[in-house]
């Protein structure tokens, strides 16, 4: 999974992520070509790796016209942008050419933030996000956080943070806006279906914890729940000591509770998918197109639940990536019913790639399939008893996909 030069990453976001500003400018230079061999900064020009068949004239004759015209104003930055930094800014715009929002280009100062990120705990709201439809999209508000609290909802597009619109904002650039220190106030103007006016919300910061897993046995229904909130290191492991507790139980009912959950490792989904599928099975392909072969992750073959075992398993818009992956085998192997709403539809690998020890690329390289070939991230996965909560149902704590679920279990 990791070695010095990459590091694979499949979160439908991933829970601590980073970002620089856009570096879009012009140097300053009635002389440009006489300053440009004076300054410290200065680029050598290497054409290693360079592809056959590209003609690169077009650019450098543009960066020559900025040069020889370019005056900054008081309607743009008067401070002179680097010409490395302009060549960081003609990468990000080539990487955003592609059209996709997972794949970005990081500079040395947001690969170290990168780095510091994911080893600290963080400050935020408490919010998971992806890219659909063109929308800054909100895919979880994390149980126990303040966007949760607040009343943000899977689904929720973020139209502007403060006074900044989010149109041709990348995901990571929003993250960077919505985190910060603990006790300060973050502004956030929502679009929500079934509203006509935009919803504004005034959210105060706190330290983000994660959760991971919550049972519950109901011993008037027989039902045992399983709640799930990630699939970090923990999951896998946890998630065998909640069965063990439900195989003590003595039910033969389960919901598995997948609203809401990011993803996260695809090891740990795969494991958990073990538990109900026969060694063997295909869990999930890695499709990287181009003629390449698959890569094809299949059960480890745990298996221990018989036919007797009756499963629905609950999932919203906010259920993404290895929650799609899990969902996607159960349901296909006829293991489990799924009940709720579309998932969100992160279907798409990305790998971390180091470019030059100073910059990285996080780049996608291959799409999830399910054991029948369906791309998640075409539309996400379609639930088989499709049941959706008004604002109503949500403020008046009315669940009506857990209540569907407890009604096609009940059935003999």
């Amino acid at each position: 999974m990791q070695n010095s030069q990459t590091k694979r990453l499949i979160f439908a976001l991933v829970f601590a992520v980073f970002l620089g500003g856009a570096f879009y400018g012009g140097f300053v230079s009635g002389k440009a070509q006489e300053l440009q061999a004076n300054r410290s900064d200065a680029i050598i020009n290497k054409d290693v790796n360079k592809p056959d068949g590209i003609d690169f004239s077009l650019f450098w004759k543009t960066w020559n016209t900025v040069n020889q015209k370019y005056v900054a104003t008081h309607g743009s930055t008067t401070v002179p942008v680097t010409d490395q930094a302009r060549v960081y800014g003609a990468i990000k715009g080539m990487v955003a050419s592609l059209g996709d929002p997972y794949t970005t280009f990081f500079t040395p100062s947001e690969s170290t933030a990168f780095q510091t990120e994911i080893d600290a705990n963080f400050e935020g709201v408490g919010m998971e996000m992806g890219q659909k439809d063109g929308f800054l999209t909100v895919i979880s508000a994390l149980p126990g956080g303040p966007a949760k609290a607040a009343g943000i909802l899977s689904g929720d597009k973020i139209i502007k943070i403060g006074n900044k619109l989010m149109t041709d904002t990348t995901v990571e650039e929003a993250v960077t806006l919505i985190r910060g220190k603990k006790g300060t106030i973050v502004n956030l103007t929502i679009l929500r279906e079934g509203t006509k006016d935009p919803l504004i919300f005034n959210i105060t910061r706190d330290i983000i914890n994660l959760p991971v897993i919550d049972s519950s046995n109901d011993k008037n229904t027989g039902i045992f729940t399983i709640k799930l909130y990630s699939f970090s290191t923990q999951s896998a492991s946890l998630f065998r000591n909640t069965l063990r507790e439900f195989v003590l139980s003595g039910s033969n009912k389960l919901i598995l509770d997948l609203r809401g959950n990011p993803g996260g490792l695809l090891d740990s989904a795969v494991d958990i998918a073990s538990w109900f599928l026969p060694p063997g099975k295909i869990v999930v392909q890695e499709d990287y197109g181009n003629g390449k072969e698959k890569t094809i992750e299949r059960s480890r073959g745990y298996n221990i639940f018989n036919d007797n075992l009756k499963m629905v398993i609950l999932v919203d818009g906010g259920s993404a990536s290895a929650s799609e992956i899990l969902s996607g085998a159960l349901s296909e192997y006829n293991k489990a019913i799924l009940v709720g709403t579309r998932t969100f539809g992160k279907g798409s690998v990305q790998e971390l790639v180091n470019v030059d020890g100073q910059t990285t690329l996080k780049v996608t390289i291959a799409r999830w399939l399910t054991p029948n070939g369906k791309s998640i991230s075409d539309g996400g996965l379609a639930p088989d008893i499709e049941v959706k909560l008004t604002d109503d149902d949500i403020k008046n704590h009315n669940d009506l996909q857990m209540k569907k679920a407890v009604e096609i279990l009940s059935k003999p």
